[in-house]
């Protein structure tokens, strides 16, 4: 009965980290694969955004200007 009380302790203990060390990589890999590159496609978008918005502005100033 001595000899299962560690196996027992040590076993459970392996399952526990176990789990919460796959959860702790599997949120790592998913920040690296998945929200990473979403902010960046985020932020490029609105880069995109802004420089056509200013591209239409100053096209449309000039076009007030020449009329």
């Amino acid at each position: 009965m001595s000899d299962l009380v560690p196996v027992v302790y040590y076993g459970g203990l392996l399952v526990l980290y176990f789990f919460w060390i796959y959860g702790i990589v599997s949120f790592g890999l998913d920040l690296k694969n998945k929200i990473v590159p979403g902010i960046q496609r985020y932020r490029r978008g609105r880069k995109r955004r802004d420089e056509k918005r200013t591209q239409n502005d100053e096209r449309s100033t000039k076009e007030e200007q020449l009329y």
